[in-house]
């Protein structure tokens, strides 16, 4: 997305590069880019300014970000519907950026697991519908502008975004930080390697190469569809990914309180959900239960005990329900505080004395976290980093989406 520089002189021709030697005595430049996060419960854009100095990577001057609800599979019946949400959103953009250099400023959407589980006509007319609102926008539209993500690159994106943010992709000496994040659908974890033993021994598909910066990045990384905590929750509770026959909406499972009912929504289907009868271990019977769904279902990564890990997503969600970290600022928590967490959650002690009624799904989601963890490669004495922002910004994989976009706009 490395687009024209913005001079009081702008003509509106090409979207090309200046020569470089004319931006020396210009002071810095600034650049934008728009990236829309089309996510299973909502669409944001972020809109991001950058600035430019010669030679160096770029620095994130500010972000826009504005959310809407909700997200565009909600649409599938009826893609037109949409129209006004993007519409909407494209208007904060223009408010956002200097009309001199509208053309010059991409627009790109990425929609994630939402779309990734739609039909495949169905995610198509909607992706047509956002791509026509694109190409009769002022921005910079291109034909690869509108497109579903790949789980890989989801994990790819935001490994970037943390690495920029604490400042460890700019220098080439200094290690990276690892990404895990677990959605509702899928999980990702994402490192850079530090033994060529790992390069070797992992599976094809899981090491991938990208150019950053005038670097070279080598990095582990794969999304598991189907083990995001929504996902894991049905198979736990023994649904399955698809719509269920008439009267089979009922789910009985070892991870709820004993004798509890309630209902449950997931994928626009509303279940019965209830505990077993009395007596159970609850914890030990949730334990068999979610290592049944995780079998063979993962692969160890070589290194993960050994890199600094950042944790997203319902990683945080959850520990903050747990009053292991404050909502607002985050902090650093072991494996095995999850592991113990849910050992007490299960026995049905409170998890902080401060917590509201919580969830009767918390057990469940606690052993499922502290056994997936494990399964990655995480010991117990692991800590790992939660944090929803650095830097103030946000921790999505957007902004790495954004940087990756105008690296190939760069080379084209």
């Amino acid at each position: 997305m490395f687009v024209k520089r913005h001079y009081a002189a702008t003509k509106p021709e090409a979207h090309r590069l200046p020569p470089r030697h004319r931006t020396a005595t210009a002071g810095p430049s600034f650049q934008y880019g728009i990236m829309f996060d089309a996510g299973s419960t909502g669409t944001r854009i972020h809109i991001f300014k950058f600035q430019i100095d010669n030679k160096e990577a770029p620095k994130l001057a500010h972000e826009t970000f504005r959310a809407i609800k909700p997200g565009l599979s909600a649409y599938a019946d009826d893609p037109q519907k949409c129209t006004a949400g993007i519409l909407e959103l494209l208007e904060v953009a223009k408010s956002s950026i200097p009309l001199s250099i509208w053309n010059a400023t991409p627009v790109v959407l990425k929609a994630t697991a939402g779309l990734r589980l739609l039909p495949g006509d169905k995610a198509k007319h909607l992706l047509d519908t956002v791509r026509a609102l694109f190409v009769e926008s002022p921005f910079l539209s291109r034909d690869d502008s509108v497109s579903i993500m790949d789980g890989t690159d989801e994990g790819i994106s935001a490994w970037i975004t943390v690495n920029f943010l604490t400042g460890d992709l700019h220098r080439s000496d200094s290690p990276t930080v690892g990404m895990l994040d677990l959605g509702g659908g899928s999980t990702q974890i994402t490192f850079s390697p530090q033994d060529e033993k790992t390069i070797q021994t992992s599976p094809i598909d899981y090491i991938r190469s990208f150019q950053m910066f005038n670097n070279t990045h080598t990095v582990y990384t794969h999304s598991y569809l189907g083990l995001g905590l929504m996902s894991a929750r049905l198979a736990v509770l023994g649904g399955v990914d698809a719509s269920p026959l008439e009267g089979s909406t009922e789910l009985v499972s070892p991870c709820l309180a004993p004798e509890s009912s309630g209902s449950w929504e997931h994928a626009d289907v509303v279940y019965t959900v209830r505990g077993q009868k009395a007596g159970e271990p609850v914890y030990e019977a949730c334990l068999t239960k979610v290592e049944k769904v995780l079998y063979r279902k993962v692969v160890k990564a070589s290194e993960a005990a050994d890199v600094d890990f950042y944790a997203f997503s319902y990683y945080y969600d959850r520990a903050v329900d747990l009053g292991l970290i404050e909502e607002k600022t985050g902090g650093t928590v072991l494996v095995a505080d999850y592991i113990d967490a849910s050992k007490r959650v299960c026995t049905g002690e409170s998890p902080s004395p401060l917590q509201s009624p919580q969830s009767p799904f918390l057990c469940l989601d606690l052993v499922y976290i502290s056994v997936l963890l494990q399964e990655l490669g995480f010991p117990p004495h692991k800590p790992l980093r939660l944090a929803r922002t650095i830097n103030q910004v946000e921790t999505s994989w957007a902004l790495g989406a954004s940087f990756h976009y105008l690296e190939s706009l760069k080379r084209h």
